[in-house]
């Protein structure tokens, strides 16, 4: 079995702009059911469909499969819960790890969540300046939950 093991942080001021440049990611969410959710993402002229299980602290099943970019596409715009996602992911090196620095428009435009993947749980990591508060327990942050409760009407931000 495929384990993701990632912790997802606020990310704080402009610095980490100039360490890297964004691509455009567009996803949606065919399910998102608890315990099991399958996305579709479009990275360029890439398609992928990724399921993932439930998360357990900060572990969780994933397996990814690459699919033409057109059927993509097509479950974006017909099949996928609304709204869509739509961010810039900048990956940035930073002690030994790579960082994936998520900036999201639309309905979830002002919301900016850097994400590391480890190897293990207890995996010690340094952490970059530019790094606020960890998220990594709050489903506010999770995608699939963007989806369902945008950052937009959260009522801290209005």
């Amino acid at each position: 079995m495929a384990t993701e093991i990632e912790r997802k942080f606020l990310v704080k001021g402009d610095q980490w702009r100039s360490l890297a440049t964004g691509i455009g990611y567009c996803q949606g969410y065919l399910s998102t059911k608890k315990g099991c959710t399958v996305r579709v993402r479009l990275v360029g002229n890439q398609g992928y469909l990724t399921i993932k299980g439930l998360t357990q602290g900060c572990s969780r099943a994933e397996y990814e499969y690459s699919i033409p970019a057109d059927d993509a596409q097509e479950m974006l715009d017909n099949l996928c819960e609304a709204p869509v996602i739509d961010k810039t992911r900048y990956k940035i090196e930073y002690a030994g790890l790579i960082w994936e620095v998520d900036e999201f428009a639309g309905e979830n435009q002002g919301l900016i969540i850097a994400e590391v993947e480890l190897i293990d749980e207890n995996q010690s990591i340094e952490l970059p300046e530019w790094i606020g508060k960890e998220v990594s327990d709050d489903p506010r942050y999770f995608n699939a939950n963007l989806v369902q409760y945008p950052y937009r009407q959260w009522s801290e931000n209005s």
